[in-house]
This record gives C-alpha cells, sequence and structure tokens, in this order.
C-alpha cells in the first residue's frame, strides 16, 4: 500500500496505519517490532506508535515482545460486507444452491487483478484450496474471476490484469494475451464460465454474473473436486441450477437498491 498520496487530502497516518494491519499476512500471524518495520518499511519507532495506536484501539493485542491482530478487525471487512447488502440477500439461495448440488457456493468481486470472497457457504470437503471470506486469487485462473473480467472492455482488462496480484499463490495456467481474450469473448457471449484446474490441481468451478439491473456487481460459482465431479456434471448439472440462482440473488439485490435508507 502506498503511503504517498496524490493530493493534499491523503492522510499518511492513516496509510501507515492500514499498512501494518495488512502486514500480518498468512504464515506472519505475530510479528515482533522490528518484523512490522521491516514488513513495512516504517522506521521501528513510527511502528511501535502505530503498534499501540491500534493495541489501545483493540485491533491488535501485546503478547510480550510480539504482537498479533484480534478478531475486531474482521469488522472492517464486515462493514463492506454489510453495506452491501450482499449476504443478507444471498445467504438463502447461497444455501439452496449448495443443498442441491452438494458442493461449495461462493460470491466474489473484483479488486484489482484479484477476486476476493465476500460470501460463500461451505461444505465438509478436502479441496487443495482453503477459501474464507476475504480470500483472494488471481481473477483470470478463477470462473468468478473470468466472468468478472468479461464484462470490462479490452483495454480496462490489460490495466487491471498489470496489477500484481496480492494473493500469494501462482496459478497453472498462464495464458497469452491473445488466448485470454478468446476465453473472455467466449465468456460473455454466453453467460458463464468455467475453470478446469487453471487455479490449481483438482480445483474444477463454474460461475455465473449477478447482475443490479444491466451491471455485473459480482459473480457467484459451484466450485468442486475435479476427481469427484465431471465437466458433464458441472456443466448439465450444476449449471442450470447456477445460472437460476444468481439471477434470483441479482433480483433480489435490485430490489434492495430500491427500498428507502434509514438513517439512525
Amino acid at each position: 500500500m502506498p503511503r504517498t498520496g496524490t493530493g493534499p487530502d491523503f492522510i499518511e497516518s492513516l496509510a501507515r496505519g492500514l499498512e501494518v494491519i495488512t502486514a500480518f499476512a498468512p504464515g506472519r500471524d505475530t510479528m515482533s517490532l522490528s518484523d512490522v518495520a521491516a514488513a513495512t518499511g516504517l522506521a521501528r519507532p513510527t511502528a511501535r506508535r502505530i503498534l499501540l495506536t491500534l493495541v489501545e484501539l483493540g485491533y491488535v493485542r501485546a503478547d510480550g515482545a510480539r504482537y498479533a491482530l484480534t478478531p475486531r478487525v474482521l469488522e472492517l471487512g464486515a462493514a463492506y460486507v454489510g453495506s452491501q447488502g450482499l449476504w443478507e440477500v444471498a445467504r438463502p439461495h447461497l444455501k439452496e444452491l449448495s443443498a442441491r448440488t452438494h458442493e461449495s457456493c461462493s460470491i466474489a468481486q473484483l479488486d484489482g487483478s484479484d477476486i476476493v470472497y465476500v460470501a460463500r457457504v461451505a461444505v465438509p470437503k478436502i479441496v487443495g484450496l482453503s477459501v474464507q471470506i476475504g480470500t483472494r486469487f488471481p481473477a483470470l485462473q478463477t470462473s468468478l474471476g473470468k466472468v468478472l473480467l468479461a464484462e470490462l472492455s479490452s483495454r480496462e482488462v490489460d490495466e487491471v490484469l498489470a496489477e500484481p496480484t496480492r494473493s500469494g499463490l501462482t496459478p497453472l495456467w498462464s495464458p497469452t494475451k491473445r488466448e485470454r481474450d478468446e476465453e473472455l469473448r467466449q465468456v460473455h457471449a454466453r453467460g458463464w464460465a468455467m475453470t478446469d484446474q487453471q487455479l490449481a490441481l483438482g480445483i474444477r468451478s463454474v460461475a455465473a454474473p449477478i447482475r443490479d439491473g444491466e451491471r455485473v456487481v459480482a459473480a457467484v460459482n459451484v466450485n468442486t473436486h475435479a476427481a469427484e465431479t465431471s465437466v458433464e456434471t458441472l456443466t448439465e448439472h450444476h449449471l442450470p441450477l447456477l445460472l437460476r440462482t444468481a439471477g434470483e440473488i441479482g433480483a433480489d439485490f435490485a430490489r434492495l437498491r430500491t427500498l428507502p435508507q434509514v438513517v439512525g
């Protein structure tokens, strides 16, 4: 996260605080002051003040010389999901889709060159990748990401995918620009996308767009293990259910937008 803004209203101290929070990445659940300073590039006195401020606010806890995030950090992400109203709308639809397919179902949105999961109903199956709310993957190699990228112009796709991924995962599929553009054209034309072990071994999924009127606001998928679910089952059985679910969520989301907002 950059600490140098583009205008006079940029608050550098806020940017630094957020950078310290995001420094607690997978594999770095606890960090020393030196660890935080090294990960963020901040001077130790600055990192120390930010950590102590976050401790006082309840977002970080101190355990001797080491620091860790507290569950209160989840409130930051929950505020986004709650403000969208998407999870409340999607919950019953995702549960029904999962029950009818016996697979995990998720909703994601585009963030730079990644997708970020904002809603999920999981089934207890062993899969190669752990997914939860807030998980991010490279967009192009996921069915969810293909659906969202297919809504963009070629120039917009170039700009989005030029941003470095923040997922930490190296996908298996590395298409040429021509292959990428052809794939996204097909996705846009048919209205859904599939990925077959392009992100990671064993991961096979199909996704469809969620529309708020004419605007695509997210994508929803059914995720399967390639050893258990054939492409035919995915496209002939799961896909029709998925497309209906995407339409129902989109219709409910559009109705939600029309409701008067209550100001408390």
